[in-house]
């Protein structure tokens, strides 16, 4: 293993309210120990915490202090100070909203590497890979598709069906999904019962024309499925979110609404596909 080379850094700290002494870390100066010759800087390139913490902070000021320093980094002998006239600069910068941290050490295998590794350690925001989580009725639609796919039958089944077909032009409904696997047809509908009821009662309210409309344009029974979230997802306790949920179905079991939950979505996926042949 090469031998590591001593080295020291400092920090460089945006100060948008010296009183308040808040900071954004946008930089690290990185040098061999007691070689100001050998010095580098490195700025970052996301902005996004100082433009938080100041609105109307001066990015291309800033972008242009990293090459200042660069600069003036490059022209110092070995026999002259390099980290003062960098002291300086930022003291003439900003009002001193430009500030530099005492001295750290450090093990380095080399200046780049290191130089690297302090970005991402002291200064450079901590990218995650994160999927926004789906929740309320675009969560429980996600996973009717996900079991319905799963069983091998969503392909075979109507989407997006318009209630205008059975009830009367003009109505918006749309329901997610159904086949018809003999003298039934089935619809099924996400329910999100997590912050309101509207959509439980917008059902209930057209159920009783789905179905006659069903009955007079296809000749069949119409079975309408709500799928809705389990109550503990909604509420732990018996509080206002649990009654809510709970009226929200007996509001369409009332208009004879099949309402079921996640969790019973793999055994609806499974009866599709028996009922499908696949």
């Amino acid at each position: 293993m090469a031998e590591r080379v001593q080295c020291e850094f400092f920090l460089i700290r945006y100060v948008p309210d010296v009183v308040k002494g808040e900071f954004a870390n946008i930089g690290v100066l990185l040098r061999e120990a007691g070689r100001d010759d050998s010095a580098v800087v490195r700025f970052t390139r996301d902005w996004t915490r100082v433009k938080c913490m100041d609105a109307d902070a001066d990015i291309g000021l800033l972008e242009a202090l990293e090459g200042e320093i660069g600069a003036r980094l490059q022209a110092v002998g070995n026999d002259a100070p390099g980290i003062k006239p960098v002291m300086e600069i930022l003291e003439d910068t900003l009002a001193n909203s430009v500030q530099m941290t005492e001295v750290r050490a450090c093990l380095a295998e080399s200046l780049p590497a290191e130089i690297e590794q302090l970005m991402k350690m002291y200064v450079e925001p901590l990218k995650l890979k994160t999927e926004r989580k789906r929740t309320g009725r675009a969560a429980i639609a996600g996973a009717m598709r996900t079991e319905f796919e799963r069983a091998g039958v969503w392909e075979l089944m109507r989407k997006r069906i318009a209630a205008s077909l059975y009830t009367r032009v003009g109505d918006p409904m749309k329901i997610d999904c159904g086949y018809r696997p003999n003298g039934v047809i089935r619809m099924f509908q996400a329910v999100s019962l997590e912050g309101d009821v509207e959509a439980a009662k917008g059902l209930a309210y057209s159920a009783p024309q789905l179905m006659e409309g069903v009955q007079r344009v296809e000749a069949a029974r119409l079975e309408l499925t709500a799928v809705v979230e389990p109550l503990r997802a909604v509420s732990d306790t018996e509080d206002e979110a649990t009654e809510r949920y709970r009226f929200g179905v007996e509001t369409m079991e009332r208009q004879e609404i099949r309402v079921v939950t996640l969790n019973d979505l793999a055994r609806v996926a499974e009866t599709a596909r028996v009922e499908l042949r696949v």
